[in-house]
């Protein structure tokens, strides 16, 4: 359900991104007798690695995210259990249930302080991993 979700969103961002590659670079590959499995690995993934690196940032820090979908599948309604054995509990369900049905707010708020911190911390990641890939590209 959830990749389902994001697929539409990235195919949009990808097609954009490979229609930004410009037609130049893919002449000079057939030129240089390049096939087109070669001007995919040498010309396209090298003019998309930022979005590449942008759609996995988003997806992940969505993914962290993540409520509606494993609420969906909770049969006894209990909003936050995330089914009866709490097998698709997220961090985000655990702090609504810590938050609204414990009424336990000083630890919802420290969950959700590490929910950012880790949302940050994929940011800064894509953030170091797009500069050095796009020097090298």
């Amino acid at each position: 359900m959830v990749i389902w979700r994001w697929t539409g969103y990235n195919a949009l961002i990808y097609l954009a991104a490979m229609q930004a590659v410009p037609r130049e670079l893919y002449e000079a590959a057939a030129l240089d007798g390049a096939n087109r499995w070669r001007m995919f690995w040498s010309v396209t993934v090298p003019g998309i690695r930022p979005t590449i690196l942008f759609t996995v940032l988003t997806s992940t820090v969505g993914g962290l995210q993540i409520f509606t979908e494993p609420q969906l599948f909770d049969a006894s309604g209990a909003a936050g259990t995330g089914g009866d054995d709490r097998q698709f509990q997220t961090i985000v369900m655990y702090l609504y249930e810590k938050g609204i049905n414990h009424l336990d707010a000083g630890y919802s708020a420290a969950i959700s302080w590490v929910v950012f911190l880790l949302c940050v911390l994929f940011a800064l990641v894509n953030v170091h991993l797009v500069r050095k890939f796009v020097r090298a590209a």
